[in-house]
């Protein structure tokens, strides 16, 4: 069920699951191009699991995450790029949200196997795997309605291999190798989960989480004063300032900033008394 402010229904947070579904995109990355032996390794997340047998396992911890400040916006409403039946303009359905979150996430991956040579051999295929996830996610970006419905920025039931339209916003969560943690920083880890040390990288994560959608009020109102015409007023005409020219300068005509407005009316003045005194 959804929330209502100020009496237009809020919908559900839209991104609330992409932290968890980055790592499981990440191992499943893995799991899927393992073409080394008929037994893949093991996804393991408990630092401390030793296995007692010859099985080779694969370490993803997510350790830190950070905001990402390159990106950042302030936190007011402004058009969300979903459209429901039509564009605004013809009478579409329009949500808005607070900017989305930029988020950095680091991984700490490490292998075990039986013999050092093993875990040396397999930390090197993850290597050679990792420098191929481009884009770790790649798939339309997922809107919340607040009616519950999930959807594509154009309005479509939501749907994972749609790439058939080119202004379908997409999400994508890139991925690369970075120098995150000292040996220092990597032995207190170790030691706060009791696991023995082992050769370890560090991965980052690039995520966008999308909050609730907000019902639009059904558009704008602007209220404009009237310009007055002081070119015909002798009082309002100021000299030209001293090294200024005297002519007049053609002034250009420039759109207003940021996203394109909806349904903008105009208030316009009240009707004029025409009643005459005789």
């Amino acid at each position: 069920m959804s929330e209502v402010l100020d009496g237009r229904p809020v919908a559900p947070m839209s991104g609330s699951n992409v932290i968890g579904e980055v790592t499981e995109n990440l191992q499943r990355f893995l799991l899927d191009g393992w073409d080394i032996s008929e037994r893949p390794p093991r996804m393991e997340e408990d630092l401390s699991f030793v296995p007692k047998d010859r099985e080779e396992v694969i370490y993803i911890y997510m350790y830190r995450l950070a905001h990402n400040p390159n990106l950042q916006n302030s936190r007011r409403y402004r058009q969300a790029p979903v459209f429901l039946n039509s564009e605004p303009d013809e009478g579409g359905e329009v949500y808005f949200h607070r900017p989305p979150l930029m988020l950095d996430l680091f991984y700490l991956i490490m292998v075990h196997s039986k013999f050092r040579s093993d875990a040396e051999r397999l930390l090197g295929w993850v290597l050679l795997r990792l420098n191929e996830a481009t884009h770790l996610v790649h798939r339309p970006r997922k809107f919340i309605l607040p009616d519950g419905r999930e959807v594509d920025s154009l309005g479509r039931p939501y749907a994972r291999d749609a790439r058939d339209a080119d202004d379908l916003l997409m999400e994508k969560v890139s991925l690369a190798l970075v120098d995150d943690l000292t040996v220092g920083d990597a032995t207190n880890l170790f030691s706060l989960h009791e696991a023995p040390y082992r050769p370890f990288l560090t991965y980052r994560a690039r995520v966008v989480l999308h909050g609730s959608l907000l019902a639009s009020g059904g558009g704008t109102q602007i209220n404009l004063p009237r310009l007055e015409n002081t070119a015909s007023n002798p009082e309002r005409r100021r000299p030209p300032a001293a090294g200024q020219a005297n002519g007049r300068r053609e002034s250009r005509r420039m759109g207003l900033p940021g996203p394109k407005p909806h349904f903008v009316r105009r208030m316009t003045d009240a009707a004029p008394d025409t009643d005459m005194e005789d």
